[in-house]
């Protein structure tokens, strides 16, 4: 990357920044796998589990939690009330097994910590030496106290994450309107910024937003999966990335 290009970078939290998404993943497989099991166990039947690798990208990966659950149910054919955020996780709405879904996410966090990845952080450091800010956004409610466990929160200049959305009215990816809010608050436009992202609606957000170059990180998923959905290159690590003044 040439410095000079860009007056500012955004960084996706999950899977770009901190070592989370296996942990969502695995947390969004223990919701539904037991919740499909509790509708077999009523006289449904042909509920296919929670396919970690599948499912898991294309249907909550990057969207804020409780649209990931109305869209994976629709995939299986389930339609449930949405009901409200206070919902209890033992209640059989949208937003309850939204919630029972970061129970168990917020369990696996405080057992295991939260780490960030090494080429993520040295990449930040290198591009504010450089002059380019930097932002992070997340779908989750919980992003700053995951940065603050990850000890990366001070990394970043502007953060824009779940809390934040909803107090704007923001809708969540793939629409761009989350990315865009952020490089605002960085001061600089989508045409001098450049967004990483490890989602496929995460890279859709970020073409759709006209930013100046999307960059894909994918850690395991197929190659060109995030190059055929709207990123202008993909790479495995962004010790890949390289900051040129």
């Amino acid at each position: 990357m040439n410095a000079r290009e860009f007056d500012a970078a955004i960084f996706d939290m999950d899977g770009v920044v901190t070592q989370t998404a296996t942990v969502h993943a695995q947390a969004w497989k223990r919701l539904f796998d037991e919740y499909l099991a509790e509708r077999v166990g009523r006289g449904e039947s042909d509920l296919q589990p929670f396919n970690v690798d599948l499912d898991y990208r294309l249907y909550v990966d990057g969207r804020p939690r409780y649209d990931g659950v109305e869209a994976f149910l629709k995939s299986r054919g389930i339609s449930l009330p949405r009901g409200k955020p206070d919902d209890p996780p033992g209640l059989e709405t949208i937003c309850g097994l939204g919630n029972r879904k970061d129970a168990y996410f917020l369990e696996e966090v405080g057992t295991k910590g939260v780490r960030p990845y090494p080429g993520t952080v040295r990449l930040i450091q290198n591009l504010k030496a450089a002059g380019v800010k930097a932002g992070i956004f997340s779908a989750s409610r919980n992003a700053a106290s995951i940065l603050h466990a990850a000890g990366v929160i001070n990394l970043f200049d502007e953060r824009v994450d779940g809390v934040e959305a909803e107090r704007l009215g923001l809708p969540g990816k793939p629409r761009p309107d989350m990315l865009i809010a952020l490089t605002k608050r960085l001061g600089a436009t989508p045409a001098s910024t450049v967004v990483f992202e490890d989602a496929i609606a995460g890279v859709q957000a970020g073409r759709a937003g006209g930013f100046a170059l999307v960059i894909g990180v994918n850690r395991g998923g197929s190659p060109g999966t995030l190059t055929q959905n709207g990123a202008d290159l993909e790479v495995a690590d962004l010790d890949q990335v390289e900051v040129r003044r």
